[in-house]
């Protein structure tokens, strides 16, 4: 059976045939992300297409950080970058780079394409050059177009220097006043900023625009195939216009577009992000909320589980918006078969079996995780005094339902069969102990008399040995599927029920066994039977305290 491919796979087996432009060489890709913020899901299907590209032809993809606006960029955002691309399980060996390593090897072009006649310096502010870019029936002119070189190339140096105020230049490309692409009329290669590099400090104050130094760096590097999202189509032709006409040595990179992801109930947004965060409505870039990939692995997310998410969705030419239900049942299927079990009651009620002895303390095998039996059996206490969850009790039969009300028998999950004999209420009508009776013979749900249980199972925990945690229970930050297309503020489409904080959850005692997770690597997740997937909170978890997150439900809304 032939393998799948797809289109960008089926382009580059073009270029390495015989007689192509990438025969006989090694393919080498580049993730080039903007140190402003934090990765999202959104950057990760990029990603995966860059660096899993570059596995799948043996091939090789550097890591390069693109700072050549230095606005808002930070080296804190460099350390996260790199622990998120580590975690999903790809690296870049010591193929590192930053885009201000090759500020002067770019100022060097600019100042070639100027001696060339294809570049000028303007002094047409941008609010001038829209007036001057004409339209789709007449083209575009400027009076500084043919300025002389020479006073360009002096203009330029002193814009190097820090001579002028910003706005008052720009270095422009000479192309096409006419072209349909308004890409190509004349595009700004340089502008003027007075503002703290993070790494190079002032020493440049002037900073070369992405549709100029983008190419030129992955000329730089020897990329062969420089793979971006769909909004670059339309900036291709400038893009293969600079590789064109500066001097630099090698193959011309060959730059191809697919869709970006975008995904219901979430913003992409790196600026509206960062809004949330620094307005208080997420606690940070981690928040479990947010879709940023420090917060999908606080939430629970798997790294397998998001690498199966990107490949599912596949890569497309054409843009459209997958739904977050597919993302959870990646996650869902991987938890399914690697989460250890364990029971929690998060709306605890107490249950006495009032004719089991005082005292009396017994230890009873449970599985770890049904679905890989190789995972073995855990010891869980079980005692005169329980927790369940208050809603699997009810004071009076109601139709259809099979828990626990007074006469009717229940199962307790991996134990024994109870029956219901009664109730106790506190002043305020509060159900506060839940009265049953045990059948000695029927543990471990095989009775020697062969008795049939009429009511469910549920489960419980020791209430002598449990252990008190703090449980969030999360769902969609935006309660509208498209904040950003809904005709709204995307802040007015904020769920204000995004998260419920539960105190007091009941968990069993095994679970003191395991350590809280480092922050950098998979969450410690649990399936909590009947409740869903469930991890320890890195963050806000301590010894003394357990914090665990909701990470997905049980049920999957995914319609496959």
């Amino acid at each position: 059976m032939e393998e799948n491919r797809n289109f960008i796979q089926t382009y580059i087996e073009e270029d390495l045939s015989e007689g192509n432009r990438c025969y006989g060489m090694q393919v080498h890709t580049r993730f080039p992300p903007e140190p402003n913020g934090y990765l999202h899901i959104g950057h990760c299907k990029a990603l995966t297409i860059d660096f899993g590209t570059a596995e799948k032809f043996g091939g090789i993809c550097n890591l390069r950080m693109d700072d050549t606006n230095p606005a808002k960029e930070d080296s804190e955002y460099v350390d996260a970058i790199q622990e998120d691309i580590h975690w999903l399980g790809f690296d870049w060996g010591d193929r590192f780079f930053y885009g201000s390593d090759y500020f002067e090897k770019t100022y060097e072009l600019a100042v070639e394409l100027i001696k060339k006649g294809l570049a000028y310096v303007c002094e047409l502010t941008p609010e001038q050059f829209r007036e001057y870019r004409g339209d789709t029936t007449r083209p575009a002119v400027s009076p500084w177009r043919d300025r002389p070189v020479e006073e360009s190339l002096e203009l330029f140096e002193r814009m190097k220097n820090g001579e002028f105020e910003e706005g008052r230049y720009t270095l422009r490309a000479k192309i096409d006043l006419t072209s349909g692409n308004f890409n190509m009329r004349d595009p700004v290669l340089y502008r003027i900023r007075y503002i703290e590099h993070h790494r190079q400090g002032t020493k440049w104050c002037i900073f070369p625009m992405y549709d100029f130094a983008h190419p030129i760096q992955d000329a730089l590097e020897g990329i062969t195939h420089s793979l971006c999202s769909l909004e670059y189509e339309a900036h291709r032709p400038l893009y293969d216009w600079v590789v064109s006409n500066v001097s630099i040595p090698g193959i011309k990179p060959r730059q191809i577009e697919f869709a970006r992801l975008n995904i219901n109930y979430t913003v992409m947004s790196k600026r509206k992000l960062r809004y949330l965060v620094d307005h208080g409505i997420v606690s940070g870039w981690n928040d479990p909320r947010m879709p940023t990939l420090c917060g999908l692995r606080r939430r629970g997310y798997t790294s397998r589980s998001i690498r199966d998410f990107c490949e599912r969705i596949g890569v497309s030419k054409v843009d459209s918006t997958v739904d977050w239900a597919l993302l959870e049942s990646c996650l869902r299927d991987d938890l399914n078969e690697n989460a250890r079990r364990l029971m929690a009651v998060i709306d605890p009620v107490k249950l006495v079996i009032t004719n089991y002895p005082e005292g009396k303390i017994e230890m009873l095998p449970v599985e770890n995780n049904p679905v890989r039996p190789e995972t073995g059996t855990r010891e869980v206490s079980f005692s005169k005094y329980l927790w369940v969850e208050a809603d699997d009790f009810s004071e009076t039969q109601i139709p259809k339902f099979k828990r626990l009300f007074p006469g009717n028998e229940v199962r307790l999950k991996g134990a024994y069969v109870i029956t219901c004999t009664g109730f106790n209420k506190d002043e305020n009508g509060n159900v506060t102990e839940i009265l049953c009776e045990y059948q000695p013979d029927s543990r471990g749900g095989d009775p020697a008399d062969g008795h049939k249980v009429r009511g469910a199972t549920i489960h419980w925990v020791n209430a002598l040995d449990c252990v008190d945690a703090q449980i969030n229970l999360y769902s969609y930050l935006f309660s509208d599927p498209d904040p950003d297309g809904s005709g709204k503020d995307y802040i007015d489409c904020i769920n204000p029920d995004s998260l419920k904080v539960v105190e007091n959850c009941k968990i069993e005692s095994s679970v003191k066994q395991y350590a809280i997770p480092d922050r950098s690597s998979d969450s410690l997740s649990f399936q909590f039977i009947r409740q869903g997937y469930f991890c320890v909170d890195n963050v806000d978890s301590r010894p003394d305290h357990m914090v665990f997150n909701r990470s997905v439900a049980l049920k999957d809304s995914y319609k496959k």
